[in-house]
């Protein structure tokens, strides 16, 4: 069973958001980092692009496949994890220490289409 960390929300595409204030950290949920395998390559969209939910934030590269980071909610992108430049494959060991994509919200309202940590852990029961 994949781990789930509490005070997170969560989307269908094994993505984790953290809400800080106006800001929201975009990441790889443990489910997602092991269907991937060995994570080979991490990049996000240009500073300053505006997004809507569903637009494509990042990409991630793995052993196995390529898989688009995918925000589930509309905001400027303020920020790259620049860690994961030089080690992408840390989303393999601790994949909710490291976001991708930091997020300036324009709606926080979008926040409610998204799943708890118990819906979400609920829901990776059922796949």
């Amino acid at each position: 069973m994949p781990q789930v960390k509490e005070g997170l929300y969560y989307t269908p595409e094994h993505e984790w958001l953290e809400v800080k204030g106006r800001f929201a950290y975009l990441g790889l949920t443990d489910y997602a980092q092991k269907k991937l395998g060995v994570i080979l390559f991490a990049d996000g969209e240009p500073e300053g692009s505006e997004l809507t939910a569903g637009d494509v934030a990042g990409v991630v590269e793995s052993v196995r496949e390529s898989a688009d980071l995918v925000t589930p909610v509309s905001g400027v992108i303020t920020a790259f994890n620049g860690k994961l430049s030089d080690t992408p494959e840390a989303l393999n060991d601790h994949p909710y220490d490291f976001w991708l994509v930091e997020l300036a919200l324009s709606d926080p309202g979008e926040l409610s289409d998204l799943m708890s940590a118990r819906e979400y852990d609920a829901y990776c029961s059922g796949l």
